[in-house]
This record gives structure tokens, C-alpha cells and sequence, in this order.
């Protein structure tokens, strides 16, 4: 059985589809709209992220995908009043899964842009007016209830992509893959992820309390679905800041930790109060509080662009009053799909309220590591499991 595709990951490249090597039918069925390539590469690595949550957690998880990495995955906690705000749904009635997508999109709103959706469970009808507000490309989930469905029909004008998983579905155990006319093979990564792996303290510390073991576990199963080098912020059940694709370990630590500032700075009262017009999409206003929350937003104000936004300028938001507020926070989680090679990345993630991290260890340097996470009473272990996703 297969599928053919439109294009591959750009117009130029055809033919395209996919198909199952062995001849067997294909897990996956499209319900609606074409999903392209790339769409599909977002939706299986999407779908096997959210699949492994529910199964660490036992919570309904949801994540949302950008060229194949995640720009947020979160369960089912519940959400605050500011982080509702935050999110724009704070209008809305949000059953568990709704609200594990509301906070994989919230993480960073700005790369979640036209994302793709995975949804551990069956999409009910509050999912679906939740995705059918925002700019998104298409979804996966292993079943949809009838009016869940007949709402995401009508996204994209009749064109948004949905696609239905058998959740019992097993791949084989040895994958392919082609690189220039040459075929790589490997055995799948089937490691498990669970408490099992964050008992091996490596500092003083040697205490998780259960909500950072949930956090700790978001972190990681999120990593294992990110392209290396990957590290992950995570806070009350969700990512809240995720760098991937990097060269440089300590770039991946100061990306995920700008974006988990941000995740933070947005719940601020005085970014929670911006006196937007009635008028603007929530596009538009993510954009303009990213640039609020960014250095130059006094010259940004200052040169008159709030008028296009605001009903008023408001005051800014000065990078004293964002310290300030950034140093109150505490009990930020962090995963590392790889060692942390020098203290520097420990030093920077503290910067960002973090408590606790786990990663493989390994490094030459790890007694440099540990000596600064016992520095800051931070609680690290090792798992002595690499998650390198390429």
C-alpha cells in the first residue's frame, strides 16, 4: 500500500509517497485535506512523542511540531488564570486534552506558528475549536468524534489536513534510511522513559519532588523527538523552551533558556494588561509581544509602532523590571539529550529558575558540572542514555 505525496520537501523534489517496505498497509489514514512530505514526517514523529508522554504520565499529552522538532508538548495539568491569558484561551472551556494543546502551543507561540498537532487520545470537540483558531497546518490522533471532525473540516477552507493512527500499530524493529543513494539502517530507539531513569544523583542534592520527575520526563521524551543537539526547559507539565538543530550544546542551553524566559515574561501583569486593539489576530499580537519583551522594544515604542497595535503606548517593559521578575523563579526543570561539557550551560540554565536536570553524563568535565549544580543546590542525575535524534 502507498501513499503518493504532492512533492517532497520542496516542489522541486517528485515523485513522492510513502509507503511500508514489507507490502503491509500503511498505520495511517487521511480523513481530510493532502498532507504533504513534510507534514507527514511532523505527524509520525509527533504522534510517537505524545504516545510516550501518555505512557510516562498517564495524562493526556499533546505537542506541536515545526520541521520536525518540537516547538511545545505538554500533558494535562491544569493552567492558570495569567497562563491562560498568555495563551488567548482564557475565553474557552478546555477539557483535558484541550488544555495539554493549549500549553504544547503556548511554549512558543511564535515557532508554533502553522504547526502540525499530535494528540495522544481521541480529539473531542473542545481540541477542535481550540486548533481551529489558530494558523495551523494539520493534526494526527488515533480517532476523532464526530463533531470534533466536522470542526476540523472546515479549517483551511475544507483543506486542513487530518489523519487518523492506529494506535496499536508497531514498527518493524530495524529502520532504514537514504542518503544519496545510500541506504542507512539502525535499530529503532525503543528505550523507554520513566521514573526508572532519574534515581542515579550525581550531586548533593539528591531529591525530585513528583512534579519535577513529571517535568523531568516531558523534558526528555520531548528531546528524543527533537533534532540534536537538543536541551529542553520544562515547568508544571510541559516544555516551556526547547533548542534544537544546534552545533553548540551551550547555544541549545541559551535558546531554550531565552524562549523559557519568555514563556515566563509573558504571564507578567504589565505584558498581560497591553492594551491591544480589539482588532488584532492573535498572530499579530504574539509577534508584537515578542518584540515588547525583546531589547529593543524602548526604540520600537519610541518610534511609533505601537500605533498600529495598541489603543495607547504603553510603558516598557525595562530589561531591570524583566530580571527582576525572572529572578523570582524557581523549579524549572531541564533535560540534555547529550553530556553537558562544561559548567557554563549549568550556570546559564540557573539564570532561568532551573532545579533540577537530568542528562547522560559522561563528560570528561562532569566533576566541573556537578561542582557547579552543588554551587546553586541544583539536583541533577544520569541517566547514561543518549537521545540523539537526526
Amino acid at each position: 500500500m502507498e501513499l503518493m505525496l504532492k512533492y517532497g520537501c520542496n516542489p522541486n523534489q517528485t515523485p513522492s509517497r510513502i509507503y511500508r517496505e514489507d507490502g503491509g498497509e500503511l498505520p495511517v489514514t487521511v480523513l481530510n485535506g493532502r498532507p504533504g512530505y513534510i507534514n507527514f514526517l511532523d505527524a509520525l514523529n509527533s504522534w510517537q512523542l505524545v504516545k510516550e508522554l501518555k505512557a510516562a504520565t498517564g495524562l493526556p499529552a499533546a505537542a506541536s511540531f515545526k520541521h520536525v522538532s518540537p516547538a511545545g508538548a505538554a500533558v494535562a495539568v491544569p493552567m492558570s488564570p495569567e497562563l491562560k491569558k498568555s495563551c488567548f484561551v482564557d475565553d474557552l472551556e478546555l477539557s483535558p486534552l484541550a488544555c495539554a494543546y493549549a500549553r504544547a502551543r503556548g511554549a512558543d507561540r511564535m515557532s508554533s506558528y502553522g504547526d502540525w498537532v499530535a494528540l495522544s487520545d481521541e480529539c473531542d470537540a473542545q481540541t477542535a475549536q481550540l486548533i481551529s483558531r489558530e494558523v495551523s497546518d494539520g493534526v494526527i490522533a488515533p480517532n476523532y468524534s464526530a463533531e470534533a471532525l466536522e470542526i476540523l473540516k472546515t479549517k483551511r477552507k475544507g483543506n486542513y489536513s487530518v489523519i487518523q493512527i492506529n494506535p496499536d500499530y508497531v514498527p518493524a524493529p530495524v529502520e532504514h534510511k537514504d542518503v544519496f543513494g545510500i541506504t542507512f539502517e539502525q535499530g529503532r530507539n525503543n528505550a523507554v522513559i520513566d521514573d526508572a531513569l532519574l534515581t542515579n544523583f550525581a550531586t548533593d542534592c539528591k531529591e525530585f519532588t513528583p512534579e519535577a520527575k513529571r517535568d523531568l520526563l516531558v523534558a526528555l521524551i520531548t528531546l528524543k523527538y527533537t533534532q540534536s543537539n537538543s536541551v529542553c526547559y520544562a515547568k508544571d507539565g510541559q516544555a516551556i523552551g526547547v533548542g534544537a538543530g544546534q552545533q553548540s550544546r551551550i547555544h541549545c542551553t541559551r535558546l531554550a533558556g531565552n524562549k523559557a524566559d519568555l514563556w515566563h515574561l509573558r504571564q507578567h501583569p504589565q505584558v498581560l494588561g497591553l492594551p491591544f486593539r480589539a482588532d488584532i489576530r492573535r498572530p499579530d499580537r504574539d509577534n508584537t509581544i515578542d518584540v515588547y519583551l525583546s531589547d529593543d522594544a524602548e526604540d520600537v515604542l519610541a518610534d511609533g509602532i505601537w500605533q498600529q497595535f495598541f489603543t495607547e503606548c504603553p510603558a516598557p517593559l525595562t530589561r531591570e523590571e524583566k530580571r527582576r521578575y525572572l529572578s523570582g523563579i524557581t523549579g524549572v526543570s531541564l533535560g540534555s539529550d547529550a553530556f553537558f561539557p562544561f559548567g557554563d550551560n549549568i550556570e546559564r540554565a540557573h539564570r532561568s529558575g532551573v532545579s533540577f536536570i537530568v542528562q547522560p553524563g559522561g563528560s570528561i568535565r562532569d566533576d566541573n558540572v556537578i561542582e557547579t549544580c552543588n554551587k546553586y543546590g541544583i539536583a541533577m542525575v544520569f541517566t547514561g542514555l543518549r537521545l540523539f535524534h537526526h
